[in-house]
């Protein structure tokens, strides 16, 4: 669970609009409300709009790059609340072209919604989405209720996992199955992108379910961005070749993956900011030790920002790799990230002498597994 909200607020391309922007219009009523009460419209950390209530009646309007969801917080203050921190008197829209009507007796966590189309399929979507939200929802009541002792043992870790990849799954199908019955909508093509939050993509399972979008949203931004993902995971399918590529390494020597022709090479992507990253680096360390005298390397790409060029630096010394690393310092953007089609780290292909991929995604002893059975 802690991966999906992690995901859906590090995901790149969900910002993506299909046109530079779109005009919105928020109306409603609150009750009979008047000043100093307030309402916020906001999305992600950006105010879009506000106003005050006159006899309950407000209106907000508009443009925005990000058609999608927004939060509608009202105050009766009138202050608008810190960003961080989730505001009780609150109710998710979905913004569209069209005038969404909001209307409650008392407050907005009551509120009916009408709109357009894309309000229809946000409700839509809500409905087919609940038995998954309210697993997530049991989830952490579980979790809070328990002591912090309890929540150190063994047994509540092991029915805490099992408990959240069922929850993941319910979220998965049911993500699947409103994708498939919507190839038109907008938010068809979002829930596609939050699946990398419960899953890893593939092209076996995700690539149909793009294919079958509609045109327009495959021509869209974001739809494009997708669809360059998925042309990277059909790209790096086991049995292929791996795509070739050339990068820099921290002192600006350029490292080209042909180099590695003739030895078994991991491809790690990683970035210093990545704690799972991190964590595996260790079992990548030992693996490398074990088999560097048997026609085995590494080589390291990272997912760092031009902005964090010291703090990938300072990483690779402090987790004393040392293996090639290489990277243009554009993260998820970055050409080899978009080449191999990856949208999560830490993420890694084994590649034989030739080139082929025989392995993807190998953590821990199943890295020394993999490297035990395919390293002559």
């Amino acid at each position: 669970m802690k991966q999906l909200l992690a995901a859906l607020l590090l995901a790149p391309g969900l910002a993506a609009a299909q046109s530079p922007s779109s005009p919105f219009l928020v109306q409603g009523r609150v009750g009979q409300l008047n000043a100093p009460a307030r309402v916020f419209l906001v999305q992600g950390f950006q105010l879009l709009d506000s106003a005050s209530l006159k006899n309950g009646a407000f209106e907000l309007k508009g443009r925005t790059e990000t058609p999608g969801e927004a939060e509608l917080i009202l105050t009766r203050n009138g202050r608008r609340p810190a960003p961080q921190r989730r505001a009780s008197n609150r109710t998710t829209l979905y913004l569209e072209p069209g005038p969404v009507v909001v209307t409650t007796a008392d407050s907005l966590p009551n509120a009916t919604l009408a709109g357009g189309p894309l309000t229809q399929d946000y409700q839509r979507k809500l409905a087919a989405m609940e038995p998954a939200y309210q697993q997530f929802d049991a989830l952490r009541a579980i979790y809070r209720k328990a002591t912090e002792a309890e929540r150190s043992t063994p047994a509540f870790k092991a029915r805490m996992q099992v408990l959240s990849e069922a929850a993941d799954q319910e979220y998965y199908t049911r993500s699947v199955a409103f994708i498939k019955a919507n190839p038109n909508s907008w938010l068809s093509l979002e829930m596609l992108q939050q699946l990398r939050s419960v899953r890893r993509p593939q092209y076996a399972t995700e690539g149909p379910l793009y294919e079958a979008l509609s045109p327009e949203l495959k021509a869209s931004r974001s739809g494009r961005f997708y669809g360059e993902m998925m042309q990277g995971l059909k790209n790096v399918a086991i049995g292929a070749t791996a795509p070739a590529f050339t990068q820099l390494t921290p002192d600006g020597t350029k490292v080209s993956l042909a180099d590695y022709r003739g030895r078994y090479v991991l491809v790690d992507f990683w970035a210093s900011w990545c704690q799972p990253c991190r964590a595996e680096n260790p079992a990548v360390l030992k693996a490398y030790n074990a088999f560097r005298n048997r026609r085995f390397d590494v080589l390291g790409v990272s997912l760092d920002n031009e902005n964090g060029r010291d703090k990938w630096v300072k990483a690779i010394a402090d987790d004393h790799m040392p293996w090639t690393q290489v990277s243009d310092l554009q993260g998820f953007r970055g050409e080899v990230a978009r080449l191999y089609g990856v949208s999560a780290i830490p993420q890694n292909f084994l590649l034989d002498p030739q080139g082929k991929i025989l392995a993807v995604n190998l953590h821990g002893a199943e890295l020394e597994a993999a490297l035990i059975r395919f390293v002559k």
